[in-house]
């Protein structure tokens, strides 16, 4: 279904780009390239300009896509066990955040953490899981963006995503986190703009009645917390999705890159207001969602339900500021991704190097090759994404999965809870080699007691054994 034509798509693409350019260069420019400035701005972001960042950088595709497919299909109670727990995750992971900037104030990544306090095995597994996330995320929105502006402008998907793949890192690529950062508090404005233009509208389209009967989803049966439907969305959806984003930021060098990146006195206040902040935005898609649902409107493709929307109850106008926002929400990940590698790379795999070669990189050496990840990234996400039949749902769940993995050693490794170097290291081989697989095939056979398995098996395995196992 084709609403925009092929060049009205690439001339908003390339305003959007230009756009992110512009801010780039205007926060950014003059400023001597340091690893201190390129890794974490010089640790000086503010508490408000990192709320919005962390808020945005939390958004990623299934945010924008999932949270309206939740209120299609299972009302109420899909939207609450996708938003609750996305709230309650950066809050949480404020308060450990904090203890961590307070133990390493000068620290980079929480890999580096865990590299000077156990062995080169465990932070070689503490980078597996990372790159891996970041690869899996980068996919992601990569796969998200370019599926949905393929369908309205009919623009070679291979070409949308190889281009979606690429933006990021042309504005990032020169001054890191900080373009990072200042681009994120713009894209979130723009997205809380949207939101609070386009609701009304959708309401006053379909009528507050439409939207309230729309609660209980599609089939109608799922707007009853104490009713077998509600199990049924607990087991399947709420128990996998509440470890993988419980476990999220934990495992995330995006998030611990922001966390050293904010004035040290600010870091907790700030995940707190970016937590309260990116409510609003699955909260207000949700909307979208329980528009379709509570006017019957059968779709194909569940995960576009929100475009499908915005289709049937927006002026034509509104489409193009949509567009806008989906990319926002989805680049700024995406940019927020490469920065991430960029730094694990920089500070943490060439430190490897240094010390086993007995060699020194200088500043401009670590920075030329933390970008060259970037790059890395950003080939092997597009090739991922291009996947025949691959899904953002799978993918979501696969490396909330992952993420599980770390979630518990990382909290004790904060907490000063002792952990063995052999426990922590077959833990989280157990996590991810025996965990992952069990959801795997519970989730692509709809096993439900496998998926459950698995999600705990990810989540407790490396918790258990790494304590189990202690000297």
């Amino acid at each position: 279904m084709e609403i925009l034509s092929k060049s009205t798509g690439w001339i908003i693409i390339i305003i959007y780009l230009i756009s992110m350019l512009l801010i780039s260069f205007i926060y950014s420019s003059g400023r001597k390239k340091t690893k201190l400035y390129y890794f974490v701005s010089n640790r000086s972001i503010s508490k408000n300009i990192g709320a919005f960042s962390i808020a945005i950088t939390w958004i990623w595709a299934p945010a924008l896509f999932i949270a309206s497919e939740k209120a299609y299909t299972q009302g109420i109670l899909g939207v609450f066990w996708f938003t609750v727990p996305n709230i309650l995750t950066l809050i949480i992971f404020g308060f450990f955040a904090e203890k961590l900037r307070a133990k390493i104030p000068q620290g980079w990544t929480f890999a580096g953490f865990i590299k000077d306090n156990y062995s080169k095995r465990v932070h070689s597994l503490f980078l597996v899981e990372n790159f891996g996330l970041q690869i899996l995320s980068f996919a992601v929105q990569i796969l998200a963006g370019a599926s949905i502006i393929s369908r309205l402008t009919g623009i070679s998907f291979l070409y949308l995503s190889i281009a979606f793949g690429i933006m990021p890192f042309l504005y990032t690529i020169r001054n890191g986190i900080k373009s990072s950062i200042m681009t994120d508090y713009w894209q979130m404005f723009w997205i809380l703009a949207v939101i609070a233009v386009g609701i009304p509208i959708v309401i006053n389209s379909t009528s507050l009645t439409t939207v309230i009967k729309g609660f209980n989803g599609l089939s109608g049966n799922y707007g009853n917390f104490f009713s077998k439907e509600s199990l049924e969305v607990f087991l399947t959806f709420g128990i996998p999705v509440t470890i993988g984003l419980l476990s999220g930021p934990f495992g995330d060098q995006m998030f611990w890159q922001r966390a050293f990146s904010i004035k040290e006195k600010d870091v907790k206040s700030a995940f707190i207001r970016g937590a309260l902040i990116f409510g609003i935005v699955p909260i207000g898609l949700a909307f979208l969602g329980f528009s379709l649902a509570g006017m019957n409107i059968k779709i194909q493709d569940t995960q576009l339900s929100n475009l499908e929307a915005i289709i049937n109850f927006t002026p034509k106008w509104f489409i193009y500021p949509f567009v806008i926002m989906i990319l926002s929400g989805l680049l700024s990940t995406a940019d927020s991704i490469v920065c991430a590698v960029s730094s694990l790379v920089g500070n943490d795999v060439l430190q490897r190097i240094e010390n086993k070669r007995n060699i020194f990189f200088s500043e401009k050496q670590v920075i030329n090759i933390s970008r060259l990840s970037m790059v890395a990234v950003a080939i092997i996400g597009i090739s991922i994404a291009n996947i025949s039949g691959i899904k953002i749902l799978y993918l979501f769940l696969i490396y909330g999965i992952l993420r599980a993995s770390v979630l518990l050693p990382t909290i004790y490794a904060i907490k000063e809870i002792k952990m063995s170097d052999a426990g922590l290291f077959w833990g989280i081989l157990v996590s991810i080699f025996v965990g992952l697989p069990v959801f795997a095939y519970g989730k692509l056979y709809h096993i439900n007691y496998l998926i459950i398995v698995g999600s705990l098996l990810a989540l407790l395995g490396s918790g258990i054994i790494s304590l189990f196992r202690k000297k």
